[in-house]
């Protein structure tokens, strides 16, 4: 059951997709429509518009599209029914009673939470009053106040297997309800048992304050030393960061981006509030993403082992697809954050942030590694790298810069570095022509629903004008009906899509053809709703009159009616005759 229109109105209403976009990126206007970078994958140029008049949006670099609801589901990885819970909450109207499917999936996030904030209680109170004190002798041993453990919600999983699982079974909670929070886990012969034991625990928190998973630490040499959370319903250790929920409320400029839990609490208790932590995984897209909203600098302050040197070189290349500038930050005479302000005090690790090193200096500088300059050979292999990265630099007078500066290094002149970059950056940009060109190609021909042989028919293209027809004119759906009905449309999934379209107009008068109808229509797959919906994209500056829907529709019985004349039966004969059909275009 979907729900009341009058509902879905005021709902829209009340939340405008501009504004709403505006909350997390970067929204500029461009003639009647507003662009953005996609928030939803990596890029540096904008390639998602904003349709003010109709209320969605789409995506030409990616095929993601929506109104504002699907936009609250993507951004929050959550489902249709509580991303109307957040959209009626965020406007102040009251939810009308929704399908039992979705009230049984919203109802199962609700008791996640539920079961990770008393968990939460259960492990802080631990730490504070329980019989061991191991936990708080930790923290204390690492300088931490009592303030912000609270700020935190640290606490202490005792060396115990039943604790916890017991405690929420007396509040209620079953033992299927624990294992999916992920507080709990099940054996082989079915018992349940508590997952952390004997570890100091980190909460993670999300943008919204919720907890929704937890981190826990060996206080020994046991392995594995960290033990985290696995993904469940409210929780994706690649899509969340570590303290982000405090970082934010700070309005940063800059995130510093810190190697783990201790690192960025130490931080954050000496005034740095804007570090943050990846959860147990490498960076990820959806977490360049989630930072590109809220900074616009990065700060790495990885390890200088192999491990943190090859997460500094991946991050450098992610926040470079997504054009976010780099600094790193080289700590000496202390391992990390956290040893460096107990050694040196907040003022000179303040200090050494405003001395973190630009990203291109790194990578210069990662060039001479291994190599002795004062040799010829040494030389030549120093400039080859170094043409490489001064190929990626856009700005001409940053690039001339770098250029001077590696010319006195080596004693080669600048016009023979010039030229030397010049090729290589001709050579790159016919790799990014051609690779522009081919996902223009392929976004051109998005259409995971059709196999390519369709799509390259004519019927094809003119079954997308009709419904770019429809789609501009939705009050004419019963008028087109009259003209078209679903047997003429040649293509399986525009057959199937029109088909539905058309059983539901055929039984409501007042029928009108928008994304929440299409997604209804789809039983609210949103994938089939935004391919239709792309369409409607793709021909948003193309005028679509009456006399060019009346020649699509004449087209397709032009084609309906010659596989009738050839006596096509069969599919050998549609194969047949589709060929006979393709060598007389060629």
């Amino acid at each position: 059951m979907a729900f009341p229109a009058d509902f879905m109105q005021k709902l829209h209403d009340a939340n405008d997709i501009v504004e709403l976009f505006k909350t997390y990126t970067t929204v500029k206007k461009s003639g009647r429509l507003y662009m953005c970078c996609c928030p939803f994958h990596t890029e540096k140029t904008p390639s998602c518009a904003i349709y003010p008049d109709d209320q969605h949006f789409y995506c030409f670099g990616c095929g993601a599209g929506g109104d504002v609801i699907t936009f609250v589901e993507k951004m929050d990885n959550i489902s249709f029914y509580e991303a109307v819970q957040v959209l009626a909450q965020r406007s102040g109207l009251q939810i009308p009673v929704q399908n039992p499917q979705e009230e049984r999936t919203a109802n199962l996030r609700r008791r996640c939470l539920e079961i990770n904030r008393e968990t939460g209680k259960i492990y802080f109170l631990n730490l504070l009053k329980g019989s061991d004190p191991r936990g708080l002798q930790y923290f204390q041993s690492r300088g931490l106040r009592m303030e912000t453990i609270r700020k935190y919600g640290l606490g202490f999983a005792p060396d115990d297997w039943h604790q916890l699982r017991d405690h929420l079974r007396k509040k209620g909670y079953t033992d299927d309800e624990m294992v999916t929070a992920g507080v709990c886990r099940r054996s082989e012969n079915g018992n349940v048992y508590d997952y952390f034991r004997n570890r100091v625990i980190f909460p993670i928190i999300d943008l919204r304050k919720n907890i929704v998973a937890f981190g826990g630490r060996v206080l020994d040499d046991s392995k594995p030393k960290y033990l985290n959370t696995n993904d469940t319903p409210v929780y994706n250790k690649g899509s969340n960061l570590f303290s982000l929920n405090f970082a934010k409320d700070g309005n940063p400029e800059t995130l510093i981006i810190g190697e783990g839990y201790m690192d960025v609490i130490a931080m954050n208790q000496a005034g740095f509030t804007n570090a943050i932590a990846v959860l147990g995984t490498a960076l990820t897209d959806a977490q360049v993403r989630l930072i590109s909203r809220y900074a616009k600098e990065v700060i790495l302050s990885y390890d200088s082992d192999g491990a943190g040197q090859k997460a500094t070189q991946r991050a450098l290349n992610m926040f470079g697809d997504a054009g976010i500038p780099v600094r790193i930050l080289k700590i000496e005479g202390a391992k990390d954050p956290d040893e460096y302000i107990k050694k040196f005090g907040a003022d000179k690790f303040k200090l050494l942030l405003s001395h973190a090193e630009d990203a291109l200096d790194y990578r210069f500088q990662k060039c001479r590694e291994g190599l002795d300059l004062a040799t010829d050979t040494g030389k030549v292999q120093y400039l080859r790298r170094c043409v490489n990265v001064l190929a990626e630099i856009d700005n001409d007078l940053q690039r001339n810069v770098s250029i001077s500066s590696i010319s006195h290094q080596i004693g080669i002149q600048e016009n023979v570095i010039d030229a030397q970059v010049d090729r290589a950056r001709k050579a790159l940009g016919k790799r990014a022509k051609e690779e522009r060109f081919q996902k223009a190609q392929n976004i051109i021909s998005l259409d995971e629903f059709t196999p390519r042989e369709q799509q390259r028919t004519p019927e094809y293209s003119k079954e997308k004008q009709i419904f770019a027809y429809l789609l501009k004119n939705p009050e004419s759906i019963h008028e087109v009906m009259q003209k078209i009905t679903p047997e003429y449309f040649v293509t399986d999934f525009h057959r199937y899509a029109y088909s539905a379209i058309y059983q539901k107009a055929s039984q409501n008068p007042d029928f009108q053809l928008s994304f929440d109808t299409l997604r209804e229509i789809f039983d609210y797959d949103e994938k089939k709703a935004s391919q239709i919906l792309g369409i409607f994209s793709h021909y948003e500056e193309i005028s679509i009159t009456e006399q060019a829907l009346q020649e699509c529709i004449s087209s397709l019985y032009e084609y309906k009616n010659s596989l009738n004349k050839n006596d096509i039966q069969t599919d050998d004969d549609l194969r047949n005759f589709a060929n006979k059909k393709k060598q007389s275009m060629t």
